[in-house]
């Protein structure tokens, strides 16, 4: 029965990882942690899942040209060393998993209601960016910087949290590139993911943060669901996709405020 569960969540989230490029750790980690896994074990699977996941879905993105690879190499430069710099001080710093527990729950935590007050500024940013001539200076000349610093905070708080490479990471999107499509902004966030949650999932698994039973479990429902998720996400209206994905991080987020 265990299995059957397993696989039936996997198929709900990679079919939410498709539609929306939200699910890697906003929705997987908390049902994880309701299936009684412990925090490292719930991060630590969830990283390698969202990879596998996300990586087959970044492959039908690219085949329809919905990945904008300069934002992709942007965050990533960020990302990625600050990924692996947070998994040497785990191992460094602390002896035992369960040293590090605490960390984890409130990063995870801090993560769902940060993307929530984000996104629920997301209009009025977006608004100034596009009507002032200021916005307009400001965002072009700053854009990649930080872009840049956005991928280092990722790559720390999806280290500690898995959350972020697909939920925070799009809000960051839809900020600082307005121009972006919802599908575009889906395409280019789940393209950043793939490496990111790769390699801090690779440092978790080098922690012993790994639970491969579960791990193939989750696999086996959800790589067939992502794909038909990503099928209808191309063929939703615009406002459709914008507001289950706010809708989706906000439910998620009320639940950690009184987690």
């Amino acid at each position: 029965m265990d299995i059957l569960l397993y696989v039936i969540a996997g198929a709900g989230v990679g079919f939410a990882v498709g539609l929306t490029g939200v699910g890697g750790g906003s929705l997987m980690t908390p049902i994880l942690l309701l299936f009684g896994f412990p925090a490292h074990i719930a991060v630590g699977t969830d990283l390698i899942y969202a990879a596998v996941t996300k990586g087959s879905g970044v492959h039908s993105h690219h085949r329809h040209r919905n990945v904008n690879w300069q934002v992709v190499r942007r965050l990533a430069s960020g990302s990625l060393p600050a990924s692996i710099i947070t998994i040497l001080i785990l191992s460094r710093f602390f002896s035992d998993p369960a040293e590090y527990q605490g960390l984890l729950m409130s990063t995870l935590g801090a993560m769902l209601i940060l993307t929530s007050i984000v996104l629920l500024f997301r209009s009025r940013l977006q608004r100034f960016q596009a009507t002032t001539t200021e916005g307009r200076r400001w965002h072009e000349h700053y854009q990649a910087p930080l872009t840049i610093l956005a991928g280092v905070f990722l790559g720390i708080c999806v280290t500690l949290s898995s959350v972020g490479a697909g939920a925070f990471g799009a809000a960051i999107l839809m900020i600082l590139y307005p121009r972006l499509s919802p599908i575009e902004i889906i395409g280019t966030d789940l393209a950043h993911a793939v490496p990111l949650t790769l390699v801090a999932g690779l440092g978790h698994w080098e922690l012993g943060n790994i639970n491969f039973y579960l791990l193939g479990s989750l696999l086996l429902g959800s790589l067939p669901a992502i794909h038909l998720g990503t099928y209808l996400g191309r063929r939703l209206p615009a406002k459709v996709m914008q507001s289950a994905l706010a809708s989706i991080l906000f439910l998620v987020g009320l639940k950690y405020v009184f987690f």
